[in-house]
């Protein structure tokens, strides 16, 4: 956890939304595996622990937005429990890490929310997105639980993404800290991919980096030499030379901050001449990605930016035709770029999405596009100082897809199917890094990870 401070003036800036009523914050609890008692790895709700700080299940918080109190809520060990986790530190004790003076027993939430709820007070809530949060809302409210779902507070949800979206140096700092264990596991993913090996073996090495520190995934893993399959979490390849490997994984710190990290390389240690002039398409739609973030920006024009410089360079290669500008805003270079450019990262891998991906990512007139492919951007609104977000553009050679459209004829006239039917077999190729926006443009967090043909080349020589 931070400093006690540190929720203190999260809570206090909650109240400048000027809200009324209960705001309430329910944790998560554990969730079982297989039986009660066999839990899956907690994480805890990230806005829970935002305002609250602690990781730990079964709690909640309330924030009475008219008086600026805030309450914790949850139970005290008994004999029952410490037989079972040892001695464990009383609520009180829990709630003054996190600067807060009151804590009742969580029977008593019920009550508190039904009292407010007479009194004709709002009590306002985020989204919950957890079958177990839903369910204990809708006992918590009376109400049906689908009824919860589409009572969700979006004034409240605003306040929450407007605090939440602008990193504080600490949180910066546990970011980074995610990051240098991501350093090492994509150096290792690079040094072990080796012809003969399985993925999951790299895999295998990746993760034990990270348990050596006690952390979690932020996500699952990619690795694969399929790596047109943009969520493969599959790992039973074996690797053979030349195969091209993408790999797109990151850890959460202990202070529960995500990483978020793609490298793409060739098993063997050496790019064959396609491999490389492709690679170096997609390594300068990054660049020329993170050269144009700055505040006032906004990011839907940066994805377009992107797009724009892949199309500039296949154009030359043969595999487009026409004006690039009219193919970016035709929606046809998504056949070799069908995602997003990136999203906001925080203590979620994408940052806060629970809440509601367009009042995350959208808003200030900026609104999501029916196209496909831009469809996808889940971050399109103007950057602000402080943001942290993913930079992640991509080529990819999606053989259904590329058969699909032209079976349809769908951009026929800027699109060369039969060109990009001679790369069916060639994978894909995503290189990704994790940007703050900074007060004049922006700063890549972390060491940085060999990313260029040339570094990646000498660290899979070692």
């Amino acid at each position: 956890m931070f400093a006690p401070s540190v929720y203190a003036q999260r809570r206090a800036g909650l109240q400048q939304a000027c809200l009324n009523g209960l705001l309430l914050f329910v944790g998560n609890v554990d969730s079982p595996m297989n039986y009660h008692d066999n839990t899956l790895p907690f994480v805890q709700d990230s806005s829970f622990r935002y305002f609250f700080g602690l990781n730990e299940p079964g709690l909640a918080g309330v924030i009475d937005a008219d008086s600026g109190e805030a309450t914790l809520f949850g139970n005290d060990p008994d004999v029952a429990d410490i037989v079972w986790t040892g001695p464990l530190p009383s609520l009180a004790e829990r709630a003054a890490k996190a600067a807060l003076e009151r804590n009742r027993p969580y029977a008593e939430l019920a009550q508190a929310v039904a009292e407010a709820r007479a009194a004709g007070r709002p009590v306002r809530y985020l989204a919950p997105y957890r079958g177990e949060t839903l369910i204990e809302m809708g006992r918590l409210l009376d109400t049906h639980p689908a009824q919860v779902k589409a009572g969700f507070c979006p004034e409240l949800t605003r306040a929450v993404v407007a605090l939440r979206e602008i990193k504080g140096e600490e949180e910066i700092a546990e970011m980074e800290a995610a990051l240098g264990v991501t350093h090492a596991m994509h150096i290792a993913a690079m040094q072990n991919a080796k012809p003969g090996v399985v993925e999951y073996q790299v895999v295998g090495i990746m993760e034990g980096i990270m348990r050596r520190h006690d952390w979690q995934l932020a996500y699952p893993s990619i690795f694969s030499k399929r790596g047109e399959v943009l969520h493969n979490h599959h790992h039973d390849h074996v690797l053979q030379q030349g195969d091209l490997v993408l790999n797109d994984t990151g850890c959460a710190s202990g202070g529960g901050y995500a990483s978020d990290i793609t490298r793409t390389f060739p098993v063997g240690g050496k790019f064959s001449t396609r491999q490389r002039e492709l690679y170096d398409i997609v390594l300068d739609m990054q660049l020329s990605a993170i050269d144009a973030i700055r505040p006032g920006v906004k990011y839907l024009d940066v994805h377009k930016l992107s797009a724009r410089v892949m199309v500039e360079h296949m154009l030359r290669l043969g595999f487009f035709r026409g004006d690039a500008h009219e193919i970016v805003e035709s929606g046809a270079y998504a056949i070799a770029f069908p995602h997003g450019l990136g999203h906001q990262i925080g203590m979620d891998v994408h940052d806060m999405e629970a809440l509601g991906e367009d009042l995350v990512g959208y808003g200030d007139g900026t609104e999501r596009s029916k196209l496909f492919g831009l469809g996808y951007l889940r971050l399109g609104k103007t950057l602000k100082a402080g943001m942290a977000l993913t930079v992640e553009p991509g080529v990819y050679f999606i053989p259904a897809l590329i058969e699909a459209w032209e079976k349809e004829g769908r951009h026929s006239q800027y699109i060369n199917f039969a060109k990009f039917r001679e790369y069916a077999d060639f994978g894909g190729i995503r290189i990704e890094d994790n940007v703050l926006v900074t007060e004049d443009g922006s700063r890549v967090l972390g060491e940085p990870i060999p990313k260029t043909v040339d570094e990646v080349e000498a660290v899979m020589a070692v």
